[in-house]
């Protein structure tokens, strides 16, 4: 336990229990641009029927630069991956606190708000010869752990809003100036970061599960000396429309460790989260997607900081794992399996 971290949950405990409606302005801009140290970005991504799969943000600040701006990647069934970052003007950006409707440069963000609950959402992300147009019609209504954000002392806080748990998804994705049809399901969340997040944490571990029965989102946030090496769970779950689970009162199990050279880190091989000795979820790794050094991201002289002086090696991982949910609920024992993607990243 420590006094340096304070987690916002609704109660009683570390839960939430009632789910809070969502509201717009939780996927608004939260932070004040002209401050310095703080971040913020929008995150979408969608797994298509056809393989591919498409991952954009959108950056009011970046989470390392601070530069405002884009990204888009997009994987392809062979698993060849296409990634492209686009910096851009801050005077390129239009953002406000009341919604998610966002500009920057001719790339945005709109919301239909027609149906309070469930928004509709169309992302539009167009660079030269890469491109993704994708409309999300939410499942699930939005969600945050407690109040959405976790005080880390006096340094700030790490917010997190989930606008769209899981999503229908259809549109078009652009390669090579060639436009593929595609549908699938989508997911939407939302970041913001009052102070350097490198300071405090050592790594996380984030996903999430879409089974026939259930929605699952999940975060573990492990957090450095500094902080009392103070562990955060956070763990979403929703069967069929109805959220039944927003909680931080579970055990979080990590076995084996593998190395990866070009990522210069180890992901973790297995992972389960047990609520109870009925109620358990488990993910084992089967492939790595993607694995990079996030130095990479850097300019040259803050790489060589960064790693001759700082002394960090940031890493990242985006994991394809089969999952095992064994779930007791209302009388009845579900047992689901399949495959997901989740992602570790190393910031030590």
């Amino acid at each position: 336990m420590t006094d340096k971290i304070k987690e916002v949950w609704l109660g009683p405990g570390k839960k939430d229990g009632t789910i809070r409606d969502f509201k717009p302005e939780n996927d608004g801009l939260h932070i004040d641009m002209n401050k310095r140290g703080n971040f913020e970005w929008w995150y979408f991504d969608a797994r298509l029927d056809n393989g591919y799969m498409a991952v954009g943000f959108f950056r009011a600040k970046h989470e390392r630069t601070g530069k405002t701006g884009v990204e888009i990647t997009i994987y392809k069934p062979n698993g060849e991956k296409i990634q492209k970052i686009f910096d851009y003007e801050r005077s390129d950006l239009v953002a406000t606190k009341e919604n998610a409707n966002v500009h920057i440069g001719k790339n945005y963000i709109k919301v239909d708000y027609t149906n309070e609950k469930l928004p509709a959402y169309e992302i539009f992300l167009d660079e030269g010869d890469l491109g993704i147009h994708l409309f999300y019609t939410p499942k699930l209504r939005g969600w945050m752990p407690g109040e959405g954000f976790t005080e880390f002392g006096t340094l700030g806080q790490f917010g997190w809003a989930v606008a769209i748990p899981r999503a229908d998804v259809n549109g078009t994705i652009k390669i090579d100036n060639n436009e593929i049809e595609v549908k699938g399901i989508g997911y939407h969340d939302h970041n913001w970061i009052t102070f350097n997040l490198v300071r405090v944490v050592e790594y996380w571990h984030w996903g999430r599960i879409y089974s026939d029965n259930f929605t699952i989102i999940y975060a573990y946030i492990k957090c450095n000396k500094k902080m009392d090496n103070y562990p955060i769970n956070i763990l979403m779950i929703a069967k069929g429309e109805e959220i039944i689970h927003s909680t931080g009162e579970f055990e979080f199990i990590q076995k084996g460790f593998t190395y990866n050279e070009k990522a210069g880190n180890k992901y973790t091989n297995s992972i389960t989260f047990k609520l109870s000795d009925r109620q358990s979820i488990s993910l084992n790794v089967q492939k790595i997607i993607d694995a990079d050094n996030l130095l990479f991201e850097l300019s040259p002289i803050l790489r060589f900081l960064a790693k001759n002086v700082l002394r960090i090696k940031p890493g990242y991982f985006r994991l394809k794992s089969e999952y095992l949910i064994d779930y007791f609920h209302q009388g009845k024992i579900y047992k689901e399996k399949g495959d997901t993607l989740h992602e570790m990243v190393i910031v030590k």
